[in-house]
């Protein structure tokens, strides 16, 4: 029976917004971490930043940003856009629910956190500085876990409008954290992909594209083994990349306002459906959908007017309309695959072909391991019952279970090596599959190889991968 506990009006509480947004972090900028991945909590300070200077970007102010990080983890950020407002300086980095995203005239279609991004930043690092530079004068403010420091009056200087942000996480937040300049990279390529034109400078290295999504495909994918060469699509608020490859699945990148939303969301859903509706409506036959998407490789951007997102840390969207006078998502979406696609396959008969019989090539392939697949799932279900070839743990990724980001799963080959990780392993978060010996390569081959090949077929129901890695029952594979 649960210890019995007085609640009483001295058990509430209230929080200012600094004590709130560091008690509770999770809540604004995701899980902490420690840099060992890219969505961990010291990089979403950096996004929260730049998104700022993006937005700057998109309405028309300033072509450059330049970003430092320094080897004791000082991040900075300058930009050439309007500067936040002298006046307002210290409110818009401390005051919550405070900002220019409120204002859809001072910024439209803008990506920011909407009064909330810098908050976090300032009040999770343990030295914040922010300068403003208008029209010939400067205000500059220094913070320290979100608390005022230094609030220096106006000065006069030669500096060029904008802003200059400068923030070192709070160590005793985000413990031993160290910054992985490939992660920082990697966003900063996104960044400029999503915004042609715009110049980044990372520690003196430049990143410029003039392509857009033409170029983040382009450097995404193996050239050498797409069917045919990247079709790229450009209309008011809406781009698109996209080619077919010899892989399986689907693979896409998608963006809204220069965010990369990486669960997809409205916007992706809609090209999706519309793919599958101007391919069928293009070759007059009623292909499957999966055939259709079957080895797609795609990149859309949409803008969108006071965007909805479906948590805190925008990774995917929800909204319904372009715009609180615009059409649905789906309609403009749909009608710019619809035209767009339809004259490029008719203007480009090459391609039309091409992939076409990409589509017929999933299609004889769908069809192949259509009995065969029936036949191992069959075995696979008997096997699974009692499957000597896997000692399970008792958590699973694919749950909501505390510790299932810790599972594991260790490949061996034999018995003999996965006798002794048995006896070692923690049973909670670590299991171990037993192969008879070194594994047929089937790379480049055909997934019908890995279902007439037992092993790999049960192996392929112990990830629980066959339709996807949505459901992966182990946050890491150790071979």
């Amino acid at each position: 029976m649960a210890k019995k506990v007085t609640y009483t009006e001295d058990n509430i509480r209230s929080l200012d917004w600094k004590e709130h947004i560091r008690l509770r972090p999770g809540m604004y900028i995701g899980k902490l971490g420690n840099g060992t991945a890219p969505d961990d909590g010291i990089y979403v300070l950096f996004k929260e930043v730049i998104d700022n200077s993006i937005d700057e970007y998109m309405m028309g102010a300033g072509k450059k940003i330049e970003i430092k990080l320094t080897e004791d983890g000082m991040m900075t950020l300058r930009d050439y856009g309007r500067g936040i407002p002298l006046g307002k300086v210290v409110d818009c980095v401390s005051k919550i629910n405070t900002g220019g995203k409120y204002d859809s005239n001072a910024f439209q279609k803008a990506v920011g956190l909407n009064g909330v991004g810098t908050k976090a930043v300032n009040a999770l690092s343990n030295y914040f500085k922010v300068c403003s530079y208008r029209e010939g004068k400067m205000k500059t403010a220094i913070f320290g876990q979100g608390i005022l420091q230094e609030d220096n009056k106006l000065v006069k200087t030669d500096e060029t409008n904008g802003t200059y942000i400068e923030f070192r996480p709070d160590s005793s937040i985000f413990k031993n954290y160290k910054y992985n300049r490939q992660y920082i990279e990697d966003r900063i390529w996104d960044y400029a992909y999503l915004n042609a034109g715009l110049r980044l400078t990372f520690n003196s290295k430049s990143f410029v594209s003039k392509n857009g999504l033409l170029d983040l495909l382009t450097k995404r994918v193996d050239l050498e083994k797409i069917r045919y060469p990247i079709i790229h699509l450009k209309g008011d608020d809406i781009e698109l990349a996209m080619t077919h490859g010899n892989h399986y699945g689907e693979q896409y990148s998608s963006f809204v306002n220069g965010q990369n939303i990486t669960q997809g969301g409205t916007h992706l859903n809609a090209f999706r459906a519309a793919l599958v509706k101007t391919i069928r409506d293009f070759y007059g036959k009623n292909y499957d959908a999966s055939d259709i998407r079957s080895a797609v490789v795609a990149a859309i951007s949409v803008r969108v007017q006071e965007p909805i997102f479906e948590s805190q840390t925008k990774t995917k969207l929800g909204s319904i309309n372009i715009g609180p006078e615009g059409p649905s998502i789906n309609v403009f979406v749909t009608d710019f695959i619809k035209e767009k696609l339809d004259n490029y396959l008719h203007k480009n008969p090459e391609v039309a072909s091409a992939l076409q019989k990409r589509i017929v090539q999933s299609e004889r392939e769908r069809k192949e391991i259509a009995g065969i697949k029936k036949l191992a799932n069959t075995r696979a279900k008997k096997a699974n019952l009692h499957n000597k070839k896997l000692r399970d743990c008792r958590l699973h990724y694919n749950t909501n279970n505390d510790g299932a980001n810790e599972t594991m799963l260790f490949i061996t080959e034999g018995d003999s090596a996965s006798g002794s990780i048995t006896k070692a392993r923690d049973v909670q978060t670590q299991a171990v599959f037993s192969l008879r010996g070194k594994p047929l390569n089937c790379y480049n081959l055909s997934k019908k190889i890995v279902y007439e090949n037992e092993e790999f077929n049960l192996l392929q129901h112990a990830l629980n991968i066959e339709d996807g890695l949505d459901d992966l029952r182990y946050n890491k594979v150790i071979v």
